[in-house]
């Protein structure tokens, strides 16, 4: 038998092995002690009753038992305990699994290495030659086992979670939670109370989220188009008075919006009474509410687009601009054939990425309407709600767990989805992947 594969069936067979029989002393005890703690481990952390529990949520649930003449409280499954744990004893497993594929890996490589007449690598040097071609992995293997336990977890306790009847009145400890596979997205699309309210907030979502983001970077341009012009006296004045929006914390501004276009006692609506105008329902009418929304959107969201507008511009060559006035170019055709290409091509990116922001933007949202006006025709949500507004409500209010879970992997796959494919088609990453 060759000395590769005898290597890796002695490392399948149990972890170091491999190593060993090749001579490698120092190697094949640390994978030997790593083999033996990984079993240890699982056995003593009962690993396959954690799994176990991962794929049946549990099989007795809490509640009262009548012992002879006595009622006891017994404490059974939790349903959510068990899938959290089953999750943490999968990723563990996995690890395990990958540390053991290296073993047999390693045993491979040292033995064909040993058939092709070449001298086995001491373990000092093994040492050396991972600080010279692995050690940026090396580093960072500790950082990824944390990310791996504190991000990936919980997302995929949050994606799971949508496969399963976790919602009100099913919840734990009382009952126990089954797996539903793709029930409850079909449940969102085909069962009409469900289907309005989704197909409903997404529209307004998606419009809201394309509106939104274009008012701000348009208009964020064009304030810093025009403080930008040579004739324009007291530029830092400009940009300070424009920034301050910016600089105020969102949730004061909100709050304060809140306040101003109120129906009943806002300052807007009193100004209006005083021209002889009737008050505008700016939160309570739904077409009033959205209009609303945009406008105080845009006081917060112009600023910082404008901020991004002024780094670009100061970069932009005089040159440009003077070479196109001697071709008799007016100030139109300069912002169209050269300040707007230049600032296109820096801020696609960014222009995606508040896209995708505006999609999530719940601050906006929740501060000013909290989702309303309500509307009667949507399942606990309002004329305003978005998508992730409408999961808070799911989650938090109503305690349908399942439901709101199925709505983030939406939210999660269009935010993807669209920022994949716009990113793909700009300018600035086309040159990129020819550069690279």
């Amino acid at each position: 038998m060759r000395k590769s594969t005898a290597g890796a069936l002695l490392s399948a067979l149990f972890m170091g092995l491999g190593q060993l029989y090749h001579g490698q002393r120092i190697k094949g005890l640390l994978f030997l002690a790593a083999g033996i703690g990984l079993l240890s481990g699982a056995v003593a952390l009962d690993l396959p009753e954690y799994l176990r529990g991962l794929w049946t949520l549990g099989d007795q649930p809490s509640g009262l038992v009548k012992v002879g003449k006595l009622t006891r409280m017994v404490e059974g499954d939790h349903s959510i305990f068990l899938l959290i744990k089953g999750l943490m004893a999968l990723l563990a497993a996995l690890l395990g699994v990958a540390l053991y594929a290296a073993g047999i890996r390693d045993a491979y490589k040292t033995g064909a290495l040993r058939e092709a007449g070449q001298q086995d690598r001491s373990f000092p040097q093994t040492l050396r030659a991972m600080n010279q071609r692995n050690f940026a992995y090396a580093v960072l293997l500790i950082p990824a086992v944390f990310i791996l336990f504190l991000t990936v977890l919980p997302l995929l306790f949050s994606v799971l979670l949508a496969f399963t009847n976790y919602a009100d009145p099913n919840l734990p400890p009382a009952n126990l939670i089954d797996w539903v596979g793709f029930s409850n997205f079909l449940k969102l699309v085909s069962l009409k109370v469900w289907s309005d309210t989704f197909f409903g907030v997404l529209l307004w979502t998606v419009v809201w989220a394309a509106v939104a983001t274009a008012t701000t970077y348009v208009g964020g341009i064009l304030v810093a188009v025009l403080i930008h012009q040579p004739r324009i006296r007291f530029k830092a004045f400009w940009r300070t008075v424009m920034i301050v929006p910016f600089a105020i914390p969102s949730l004061i501004s909100l709050l304060v919006m809140r306040n101003m276009f109120n129906n009943k006692f806002g300052p807007i609506n009193d100004m209006l009474r005083m021209i002889g105008l009737e008050g505008v329902p700016w939160l309570t009418n739904p077409m009033w509410a959205k209009a609303t929304l945009m406008i105080v959107n845009m006081w917060i969201g112009i600023p910082i687009t404008m901020i991004l507008a002024f780094g670009i511009l100061t970069t932009i060559p005089r040159d440009l601009y003077e070479a196109a006035e001697v071709d008799g170019a007016g100030s139109y055709q300069k912002f169209r054939r050269i300040t707007l290409p230049m600032v296109l091509f820096a801020t696609a990116p960014v222009l995606i990425m508040q896209f995708a922001g505006n999609i999530n933007n719940f601050n906006v949202i929740y501060l000013m309407t909290d989702g309303g006006p309500v509307n009667t025709r949507y399942q606990y949500a309002g004329h305003t709600d978005l998508l992730v507004t409408w999961l808070y409500k799911l989650a938090l209010d109503q305690a349908q767990y399942s439901f709101a879970s199925v709505i983030g992997i939406v939210i999660f796959l269009m935010v993807a989805s669209l920022s994949i494919w716009s990113y793909r088609r700009t300018r600035s990453y086309k040159e990129e992947d020819m550069i690279a």
